[in-house]
């Protein structure tokens, strides 16, 4: 799997497990555990994972959003 993108903002995570979502692409989020049990002071982001030959698909379906969003 690749790094799609990472963030601390869980608004922003929501919405991009939506649009992968409905796009029927596979993914995984990691360090949503990690993150809570280091306190949520945002020391570990978030990560959306997806499937090696999706992420292209994945980069175009939300719009380069994932390049440019923090």
């Amino acid at each position: 799997m690749e790094e799609l993108l990472r963030s601390n903002d869980p608004v922003w995570l929501s919405f991009v497990r939506h649009v992968l979502a409905e796009a029927g692409i596979d993914f995984l989020q990691l360090d949503e555990y990690m993150s809570a049990l280091e306190g949520s002071v945002g020391a570990i982001p978030r990560r959306i994972m997806v499937l090696k030959e999706d992420l292209p698909r994945a980069r175009l379906t939300l719009g380069n959003l994932a390049l440019t969003r923090k």
